[in-house]
């Protein structure tokens, strides 16, 4: 008789798997913590799975919707994770309504759906169609932690699921019991009452937007975001006399000397956090290790941007690259390129703020999906109520931009997409890369520049 090995056989869409007793997540490999929402997964794609469905998120795959799905590279695409989710027999109807832990029912299985119905929840129609009439809301995790995906225009990526119908909805957008506990709730018990935003209404156009004031507790929290930027010019010597000639080496060299000192920046920036003692040094090292060059795009993408496009932009006019150089551009230099300079022009166009920016840099941070966190609770809270306090602000401040908040955060997808892909660029080629994203980039503003800073504004008031 042949021994089999000891194991659960459990059955997804392509027929019984076997899974041994070291158990793997079926998602993605990593080390598997239990059944969840019907089949044998990871911690990871647990609370993935949860956000995505509970959020209603609608996601996009750069590249033929076949990406790698494994430890280190399940957070590369949040459409090809969610569609493994469903394709091995996560069961989205084992997920409660409330959004709170623990399954809504235990004995629920892995289901197999038919290749409709998962395009369905892919495109978001499933969802469209099981919405109220009139009612949305939030009330969910947020997650950000593909760096290759957002949500569609139509689909804000915000902590978002639909709320129980025989809840009220204000014109204002937040329930009165939750705006209550919301104003009524001191600084010092760390926000665990939130906002729920309920902006989808003015999105879709049923609602016109209505002048509100800022919520007591977001202005102040805004403020101690922008407090910890350092907003001096960098002190990196950028300036060149005319007709020198700048070699590779020479380019390369202030490149690096620019990231050590935006680097420098970032630590001092986590030191003065208004949360900085709500988390271990351990954690922080983990979220820097992870994050810092998403944070060193964005801040060059806003608040320098005025010196990486106008006086790094003269220099790298300088460097003339050789015809071996150019011959040898990789195909990841030239998707890095034309992502840079998408995004440039995105930030061009929404003009983003100095606090959007504050708000923008501490969400992206928080990013509870890094491997090695130990408080993720902490920061999921944390997380949450900087997105909440960035929608309100977004929307008290621009009112007429209605779907100006959802484009701001499709924005971190975008970034740590960047920062991924530039990891597999050579460093030869970044002296290259960087004359032509800033050459593009800088030719375009010329074009069509007609009034101050392109990418950063200076709110006033409340």
């Amino acid at each position: 008789m042949i021994e089999r090995a000891p194991g659960w056989i459990i059955q997804s869409r392509y027929g019984p798997v076997l899974v041994d007793f070291k158990r793997t997540c079926l998602i993605c490999g990593d080390r598997a913590t239990g059944l969840h929402y019907g089949i044998i997964s990871c911690e990871g794609c647990k609370g993935f799975f949860k956000r995505s469905i509970c959020n209603k998120r609608v996601y996009r795959c750069s590249r033929d919707k076949n990406c790698e799905m494994s430890r280190k590279q399940r957070n590369r695409c949040q459409y090809c994770r969610l569609l493994k989710c469903l394709q091995m027999g996560m069961n989205r109807k084992a997920i409660r309504e409330d959004g709170m832990p623990g399954g809504r029912n235990k004995s629920i299985g892995p289901v197999q759906i038919t290749e409709e119905e998962i395009e369905r929840i892919m495109s978001g129609q499933e969802f469209k169609e099981d919405a109220p009439e009139h009612t949305w809301g939030n009330n969910g995790d947020s997650d950000h932690s593909s760096p290759s995906n957002g949500a569609s225009e139509g689909n804000q990526p915000s902590p978002a699921s639909t709320l129980s119908s025989n809840r009220s909805v204000e014109m204002n957008g937040y329930t009165a019991a939750l705006r209550d506990q919301y104003i009524n709730t001191s600084m010092s018990t760390h926000y665990q009452l939130l906002p729920h935003l309920f902006s989808y209404a003015a999105q879709s156009g049923l609602l016109a937007p209505q002048p509100r004031s800022l919520y007591p507790q977001s202005h102040p929290l805004v403020l101690q975001l922008v407090a910890a930027e350092d907003l001096a010019p960098l002190a990196t010597p950028m300036l060149i006399e005319d007709g020198y000639k700048v070699t590779q080496v020479e380019l390369f060299a202030l490149l690096c000397r620019l990231a050590d000192e935006l680097l420098f920046r970032q630590i001092s920036w986590i030191k003065k956090l208004p949360f900085f003692c709500e988390l271990s040094i351990e954690d922080y090292t983990c979220l820097l290790s992870s994050t810092w060059q998403e944070l060193i795009l964005l801040s060059c993408l806003t608040i320098y941007s005025s010196q990486i496009f106008g006086d790094l932009a003269n220099v790298t006019a300088k460097y003339t690259p050789s015809d071996d150089e150019l011959q040898g551009f990789s195909e990841d230099g030239m998707e890095v390129m034309e992502r840079l300079i998408y995004l440039f022009r995105k930030f061009h166009q929404l003009k983003i703020s100095n606090e959007e920016y504050a708000c923008m840099k501490a969400i992206n941070f928080l990013n509870q999906d890094i491997r090695g966190l130990s408080n993720i609770s902490q920061l999921e809270q944390l997380n949450k109520r900087y997105w909440y306090v960035c929608q309100d602000y977004t929307e008290y401040k621009y009112p007429h931009q209605p779907k100006r908040f959802p484009e701001i955060m499709m924005c971190l997808p975008e970034i740590r997409c960047i920062a991924g892909k530039l990891v597999n660029v050579p460093l030869e080629q970044l002296p290259l890369l960087f004359k032509a994203v800033l050459h593009s980039c800088k030719s375009s503003l010329t074009s069509y520049r007609t009034g101050p800073s392109p990418c950063v504004t200076t709110s006033s008031g409340n």
